[in-house]
């Protein structure tokens, strides 16, 4: 298979998070076609995608192998600057202290403007953020989530409108989704979880009044002083999100596997 097959095939399966498929077809293109700069970089991004120490670590070492080869690569020196800045000080301190080697070296390299030198600068802003940065990151990406959440229910509210959904490419994520949450909400048991996703805003906003009337009526009653009581009510809403949720996630493994066929049967043609 070609070098830019292989990349192509880490770029694709990247995109929809498959991160371990990527590690095999790089790890794959590796073996075939010797060091290459590119695909040590897929492997590394595919570690460090992961977030959790070990991969990181693994990261650093496809990182360096592939220095080793093509030591002014920036778009390695750049990833594994990103790596870097995100080691903790005190826990990887030779992992924390490289970045001021690296983000040297690409200084030299990357022209002003460039791509790389506007990664960089990303990436430097990104690790000198303080506390409240972090806070305000941190309550950004959660409601991007929740949009993103309150897209894929609409969707999905729309197709349980027309009785289905039309038939999509197996590769089509948003697609994917819809399919794999109209499966999870099928049956008679889940009406209600139905009900509440093709209802959502109204959903909620009878949710918030009952769980106020419900918490004022058991102080007034003196039933108790002080009732958290009522927050039950947003129990089958939390289930509802929950299943969408877990269709994303399905539908992220459907894409991938469908992915991974084609690719099977392409190199089978090919061979």
């Amino acid at each position: 298979m070609t070098h830019d097959a292989y990349v192509s095939r880490c770029e694709e399966l990247f995109a929809v998070g498959g991160f371990a498929q990527v590690r095999k077809v790089a790890e794959a293109g590796l073996d075939e076609l010797g060091p290459d700069p590119v695909l040590y970089r897929w492997l590394g991004l595919a570690h460090a995608a992961e977030d959790e120490d070990d991969h990181d670590a693994e990261a650093e070492k496809a990182y360096e192998a592939g220095l080793a080869q093509s030591p002014d690569d920036l778009g390695l020196l750049v990833s594994y600057l990103e790596l870097c800045l995100r080691a903790d000080a005190f826990t990887y301190p030779g992992r924390s202290r490289r970045a001021a080697s690296l983000k040297d070296r690409i200084a030299v390299l990357a022209p002003e403007g460039s791509p790389e030198a506007v990664r960089v600068e990303e990436a430097l802003s990104w690790a000198g953020r303080g506390y409240w940065q972090d806070v305000r990151e941190k309550t950004a990406t959660a409601r991007a989530e929740r949009a993103a959440l309150t897209s894929h229910s609409a969707e999905v509210a729309q197709a349980l409108d027309q009785g289905g959904q039309a038939p999509a490419h197996p590769e089509d994520l948003r697609a994917a989704e819809v399919a794999a949450a109209l499966e999870l909400l099928a049956g008679p048991w889940r009406a209600p979880l139905r009900f509440m996703i093709r209802h959502r805003a109204a959903a909620y906003v009878a949710t918030f009044v009952l769980v106020f009337v419900t918490n004022k009526a058991l102080v007034l009653s003196g039933t108790v002083s002080y009732s958290v009581w009522g927050w039950i009510w947003y129990v089958p809403l939390l289930l509802a999100d929950a299943k969408l949720r877990q269709a994303r996630r399905l539908a992220r493994e459907r894409v991938i596997a469908a992915m991974e066929t084609r690719h099977a049967e392409t190199t089978a043609a090919a061979s």
